[in-house]
């Protein structure tokens, strides 16, 4: 089952989904459970997009291999990208009430950024989970960006992925909202306001209308 909290037991791949972008699975690699994600079964038509967006996961993933709670790149062949199972539930059915667990996502969005990682798709709560011990960890990197030296661009990306984690602290604890936190979400950035304007509808109808996506899903993506 693609939401499972646990990884299965059995020694066979277990196919977690299937889409334009390829086929996504988890297998039991000699370091533990890994998820391959085959871009070779993608359709002719996607393929090199798919190429792309898993050649962007690998890069920031190598980039962020010293940063605790985020999946660990173990291979890219250019077809086949293979990295670590992350233990957790989704944030949408895990529902964290506590005010240390939006704490600590704000140091971990702070710790990509100083390994020179933007995530760039913080805003979907399937991207978050709640590890076994409460902590938060961070999983769907295909978009995420880690550019050979920081620049303007880079830090305001950097400053959306904290305001998008605020967006959710503000949802599940707005109580605990900070001055300088609500000050945060209520400046967003140009390139926010004009994905809004303009770029988030064509989104929205490319994948909910044409591939049939819903904002929540890849949860068992972990």
């Amino acid at each position: 089952m693609e939401n499972a909290a646990h990884p299965p037991s059995t020694e066979m791949p277990q196919v977690l989904k299937s889409d334009l972008f390829g086929t996504v699975s988890l297998a039991h690699g000699p370091r533990g459970p890994e998820v391959h994600r085959d871009t070779g079964s993608a359709p002719w038509w996607t393929r090199w997009l798919a190429r792309r967006l898993a050649g962007r996961e690998a890069r920031a993933l190598q980039a962020a291999a010293m940063v605790p709670d985020v999946p660990r790149l173990v291979s890219w062949d250019g077809r086949v990208l293979v990295r670590s199972w992350l233990e957790g539930q989704p944030m949408h059915l895990a529902r964290p009430a506590d005010r240390a667990y939006f704490d600590a996502a704000l140091g971990l969005v702070r710790r990509l950024h100083i390994a020179g990682v933007v995530h760039n798709d913080l805003a979907k709560e399937p991207n978050w989970l709640v590890l076994p011990d409460g902590r938060p960890g961070l999983i769907d990197f295909q978009l995420a960006w880690a550019p050979p030296r920081r620049s303007s661009m880079f830090r305001l990306l950097g400053r959306e992925d904290l305001r998008h984690t605020l967006k959710h602290k503000r949802f599940y604890r707005a109580d605990a909202l900070t001055r300088r936190e609500s000050a945060l979400l209520a400046r967003r950035a140009w390139t926010s306001r004009l994905w809004m304007a303009t770029g988030k509808k064509a989104y929205l109808f490319i994948t909910r209308r044409l591939l049939g996506w819903a904002d929540r899903e890849g949860a068992g993506d972990r």
